[in-house]
């Protein structure tokens, strides 16, 4: 017999009491747990919750300042800003940016060097907030992209301000360019602990005095806090603290002489350096060739960069502060002062020019520039025709060292100290110098080049410049300068920048007036400069100089017409005015342009007429070696 299998009830209304009891326990305990996770998110971290939503509702945007004025002395504006709009990518907001950018080339012209830029600044500056893929969009441009904004997330038109060098080439090594900044800079600002003022900076003064006066030109940066969307558009602005624009910078430099400077020179290569010598002032500034400063504003391309770099010319190279010359003959005015005042020879001294010079018991023969010599040569007429000889047997008589320490004073052998980066010593060579460079004691052969700027002597055309202010100014050497005035663009200050006197020489006034008087008769009839100086209103001094490129071998005549372009000799001229009471000094320099009689002499002339009379000269020509008498092809 089958019987009924009977349920336990009891027992199963008890496992249904706890599976019920215990799934009511992990509700309350789950309820508890989110409840804990709630209060500890909302209120334990409300503030740093609170800060990162704001943080992504809110960007804060610096601002770039305005950069300061450069102006020249007469309150032309050399380097000025203006405002245009660029396309800028963000990269953390664009999943996929070469196809962003192919898209963004249907719409707005973009350009494959725009294209190779941006992947370079993409790799260079990895943490950038946006990189520009075009900049100076024009108006139909920014209307466009503006109607067809919504299809590019992470993209967005901005304003920013660009730098501008309005006489393009002129003055272009003094007033120098700004560049994008590169990791060592951004590392130098960190470690100056300058870097917080350089956010939404993407340019830095690189040469010039847009590199030397970085700090003053730059300004304070702003800061915007932007309220944003979800795709990182702004919104609105919440609050906005304003940059403090940069300083103005008011030079010394006359850009109107700066313009006749450089015209004079026509195609030749060169410098030319014009200093006040009772300020130290510089005037004029010039490198030929120069360059556009404006191809750097926006990043230099690659084919300009190419051109530049690799031209023969070195277009990028500051020739009046960088180039260093032998001086040559310019150099004869200061041997001529150190034998008066070191008392080796009297102004009366008279030699006898065979048209060569030797040292007893040496069979070589240093020749002077003129075959069969002068004959007698006094110290006043050894500067006007510029007598080698004259010089030769001087140098042997003062000795290197007594050369060395006397002419130094003049700036000779050191930076002259002017105010922009850059600027190399020249040299000034001693019986020490020989020997630590060369582990060789100085021969009195040696001395006789350097007597007549040759050999081991090198020089700038600035200190050229600064060591005729030196004499023009009766043997007072100012520092040389090129910003006059500093103006604050908070308050208006005005900061001058006052001359300093370096050192006051104390030579014998006679001395410097027989010196000076020759250095005049230079430019008058009978002068290797005279050509230079006919007809001129005013009276001025000057010297004239030659400097080798390629040394000749002993008994071979130098003839300009057989030798390559890049080999002829240098060109060179030293000048003040007026003869009085002088205003101006210049040292001057052209490249394998031959005597400077014939061609650094004429420049010297153009400045002097404009700086002077206000005269504007005529169009240069190169003069050819035949135009010159034997008498004005000294140097």
């Amino acid at each position: 017999m089958r019987f009924a299998e009977l349920k336990n009830h009891q027992r199963e209304l008890y496992y249904f009491q706890l599976r019920v009891g215990i799934a009511g326990i992990a509700v309350l305990v789950a309820f508890a747990l989110l409840a804990a996770r709630f209060f500890y998110l909302q209120v334990l971290q409300h503030d740093y919750y609170h800060t990162k939503a704001e943080d992504n509702r809110i960007s804060i945007v610096p601002i770039a300042p305005n950069r300061g004025l450069i102006l020249d002395r007469n309150g032309v504006v050399l380097a000025r800003n203006y405002s245009a709009y660029t396309l800028e990518i963000m990269p953390a907001r664009v999943r996929d940016i070469e196809r962003t950018i192919s898209e963004l080339g249907e719409v707005i012209d973009v350009q494959p060097k725009d294209r190779t830029r941006f992947r370079k600044l993409l790799q260079e500056l990895r943490n950038a907030e946006s990189i520009p893929i075009r900049t100076r969009l024009t108006d139909e441009e920014v209307a466009r992209f503006a109607a067809q904004r919504y299809r590019f997330p992470g993209v967005e038109i901005r304003a920013r301000l660009f730098r501008q060098y309005p006489y393009g080439e002129l003055a272009s090594h003094v007033i120098g360019y700004i560049g994008r900044i590169n990791p060592s800079e951004q590392a130098k600002l960190e470690d100056d602990g300058v870097a917080a003022n350089y956010r939404g900076t993407d340019f830095i003064g690189k040469t010039g005095v847009e590199g030397s006066y970085q700090q003053e030109l730059h300004g304070t940066t702003g800061m915007e806090q932007v309220e944003i969307d979800a795709a990182g558009r702004g919104i609105r602005t919440l609050s906005r603290t304003s940059p403090q624009s940069g300083n103005n910078l008011t030079l010394t430099l006359d850009i109107r002489l700066q313009e006749v400077a450089e015209a004079a020179f026509g195609d030749w290569r060169g410098a030319l350096v014009a200093i006040d010598p009772n300020s130290g002032g510089v005037l004029a500034l010039v490198s030929r060739p120069g360059f556009d400063p404006n191809l750097f504003v926006d990043g230099i391309d690659a084919a300009s960069w190419e051109t530049l770099n690799n031209s023969p010319d070195r277009p990028l190279n500051n020739r009046a502060l960088t180039g260093q010359y032998p001086p040559g003959s310019t150099f004869k005015p200061f041997m001529a002062m150190a034998a008066l005042e070191l008392g080796k020879r009297s102004p009366s001294y008279t030699i006898s020019d065979p048209g060569f010079f030797s040292l007893p018991g040496v069979s070589h023969r240093w020749r002077d520039w003129k075959a069969g010599g002068h004959g007698a040569v006094d110290m006043h007429r050894s500067i006007v025709i510029s007598c080698d000889t004259y010089y030769y047997g001087l140098g042997n008589e003062l000795g290197i060292d007594n050369i060395h320490d006397f002419i130094g004073q003049f700036g000779f052998g050191g930076k002259t100290g002017l105010d922009i980066d850059g600027e190399k010593p020249g040299l000034l060579p001693s019986s020490e110098w020989k020997i630590k460079r060369f582990k060789q004691k100085w021969f009195a052969g040696d001395t006789i080049s350097v007597a007549i700027g040759q050999g081991y002597n090198l020089a700038t055309p600035m200190q050229l410049a600064q060591a005729t202010a030196v004499l023009a100014a009766n043997g007072m050497s100012f520092r040389p300068h090129l910003v006059q005035r500093i103006e604050s663009s908070r308050t208006g200050e005005v900061r001058l920048v006052e001359p300093k006197p370096e050192r006051a020489m104390n030579f014998k006034p006679a001395h410097v007036e027989l010196i000076k008087r020759a250095m005049v008769d230079v430019t008058r009839p009978g002068g290797t400069a005279a050509r230079a100086g006919a007809g001129a209103p005013y009276s001025f001094g000057g010297k004239t100089g030659t400097a080798q490129v390629v040394a000749m071998k002993q008994g071979e005549k130098y003839d300009e017409k057989r030798v390559a372009e890049r080999h002829r000799d240098h060109a060179l001229f030293i000048a003040f005015a007026p003869a009085e009471s002088a205003t101006i000094a210049l040292g001057i320099l052209v490249e394998n342009g031959g005597h400077g009689s014939s061609v650094a002499a004429p420049i010297a002339r153009a400045v002097l007429d404009y700086f002077l009379l206000g005269k504007q000269p005529e169009s240069m020509r190169k003069p050819s070696p035949e135009d010159d008498s034997d008498e004005e092809e000294a140097d």
